[in-house]
């Protein structure tokens, strides 16, 4: 090789190690089915030490929501920076390869620009508790290396587990106060799991990584050590009041998440069910907790953009309504934390936001190419200053009947049987909802001076003004949701098996 080429060569090469030096890591953990029941959040029971200091040292998103508040349609959409009627995935158990076979994920973008890719537990669609230890509904492009670890909750436990529905887990209430500690568990498995790949790249600083880290709790079934339990005295547990009275000037469809099985519910068990579920949730910030720690002892803190949320939130028997599936404030909101290097310290942002926003911020944080097509906002400049403003709204959707999995009341179905879409719009001060084009039932809340959502303003001629240029926000805004050909791509029966020209990294 002659000197000026070798040169050259040298100069490239050295060039391009000290540009992945610079970049960015991300740690990228997501809890299962957490609504925002966090002290960071100002929750006056739940113990969450690990995640309230990581957002002291990061902005913290007052107003984040997700797209649809249903596993496999949400996380679909935040990994693909699309919104769901642009994925075709409005259900449970399908994957985005099906529909839309060329679209580059997240991790695939950050892995095709140098960055080692990893995925511990549940990023994609899982059916849990019965796919934990398996890759689920994952997608083999996007990931380097994955890892399926299955504890005690899943392997030993099941026979122990108490459900409305006897043997039946993840898609009804259910609870195990377990005899086993945290390490024996799965959660507690992927801390540990991460920590080793924590130490493997910072001992290979050449590439920089983005580390997915998808915790199983505090998902049904509600199952963590006993220790847990006890920090929360079962007599102590609230229970939601008032809800024949809330229901009374709602539409059918807002309800159509209920089950019937929630018919059993006594107060009794309605105690214990959020018991289970407070202690889920400090056993999983224990879990993020040992990872925040490797993190900062292998010296990759100051380096490493760290993001914490969940794939929708939660109720837990508001407007007497358990689980997910609404796009009532409980469901539709999540917990959404960003800390690391470019990002203001121990900062509240107001302004609405959406997980599909993650794709389009991440990407810019680490200077990695992103498809033209994502439909989210960057929020580096929320980040910067969490002051800003941003897109100012944040929407949120589900489906109710067409042949969809029934969950609900029989009267949110259409008497014709056909799909009925339901869109919310969350501005700073206002929900406004949407069932069938307004044909189905409105709403409208005002977080001014209702934040619990209890009174239905629509069609008030008080708030007329208000309601219709929300409406008009509204409908522009479902619009953009759309691919651009205005065609929403085609759902496909079942799974299929994935090709290789589909896959390529």
């Amino acid at each position: 090789m002659r000197l000026p080429t070798l040169l050259a060569t040298i100069i490239v090469f050295a060039a391009s190690s000290l540009h992945a030096a610079q970049r960015p890591n991300v740690l990228f953990m997501m809890a299962d089915d957490l609504n925002n029941s966090l002290g960071c959040y100002g929750h006056p029971l739940v113990k969450s030490p690990n995640l309230d200091r990581l957002a002291a040292r990061g902005v913290r998103f007052q107003n984040a929501a997700c797209q649809f508040p249903l596993c496999g349609p949400s996380r679909n959409s935040m990994l693909t920076g699309l919104y769901p009627n642009s994925t075709g995935i409005l259900t449970n158990s399908q994957v985005f390869r099906q529909s839309i076979p060329k679209a580059v994920s997240l991790p695939q973008a950050f892995r095709r620009d140098g960055y080692f890719a990893a995925r511990i537990g549940k990023l994609y669609h899982y059916g849990v508790p019965n796919s934990i230890g398996t890759n689920g509904h994952d997608d083999p492009a996007s990931w380097e290396l994955e890892l399926n670890p299955a504890g005690c909750d899943r392997l030993l436990e099941h026979p122990d587990i108490f459900s409305l529905l006897p043997g039946n887990f993840g898609g009804t209430l259910s609870w195990y106060a377990s005899p086993r500690p945290d390490e024996k568990h799965t959660d507690g498995l992927q801390a540990k799991d991460a920590e080793w790949v924590l130490e493997r790249c910072a001992k290979d600083k050449e590439r920089p990584f983005f580390l997915a880290l998808g915790f199983f709790r505090p998902h049904t079934p509600y199952v963590s050590p006993a220790t847990r339990f006890a920090d929360y005295p079962v007599e102590k547990m609230p229970v939601v009041q008032g809800v024949k009275e809330d229901q009374a000037d709602l539409p059918a469809p807002a309800l159509g998440s209920y089950k019937k099985e929630q018919d059993k519910l006594t107060d009794d068990l309605r105690r214990q069910a959020v018991q289970a579920y407070f202690s889920a949730i400090s056993f999983m910030d224990a879990q993020a907790g040992k990872v925040l720690d490797a993190l900062n002892r292998l010296g990759l803190a100051d380096n490493t953009i760290v993001v914490f949320t969940s794939d929708h939130g939660y109720h837990l028997g508001e407007h007497g309504l358990w689980q997910k599936q609404s796009i009532f404030e409980e469901s539709a909101r999540v917990p959404l934390l960003i800390a690391g290097p470019g990002v203001k310290n121990g900062a509240v942002a107001n302004t609405p936001v959406g997980l599909i926003d993650l794709y389009p911020t991440l990407a810019e944080l680490c200077s990695v190419k992103a498809p033209e097509n994502l439909q989210g906002q960057s929020l580096v400049p929320i980040l910067k200053n969490p002051d800003a403003k941003g897109r100012g709204w944040v929407l949120s959707q589900v489906v109710r009947g067409g042949g969809f999995k029934r969950q609900g009341a029989s009267a949110a179905k259409g008497d014709d049987g056909k799909r009925i879409f339901g869109y919310a719009l969350r501005t700073d001060r206002w929900r406004y909802t949407e069932w069938d084009e307004g044909k189905a039932g409105k709403e409208l809340y005002d977080h001014e001076t209702d934040p619990k959502e209890l009174t239905n303003l629509a069609d008030k001629p008080e708030h007329a003004e208000a309601q219709a240029k929300l409406a008009d926000q509204l409908h522009a805004a479902v619009k953009t949701t759309f691919p651009p050909s205005g065609e929403t791509p085609k759902i496909p029966e079942g799974n299929v098996m994935y090709a290789p020209e589909l896959v390529d990294p």
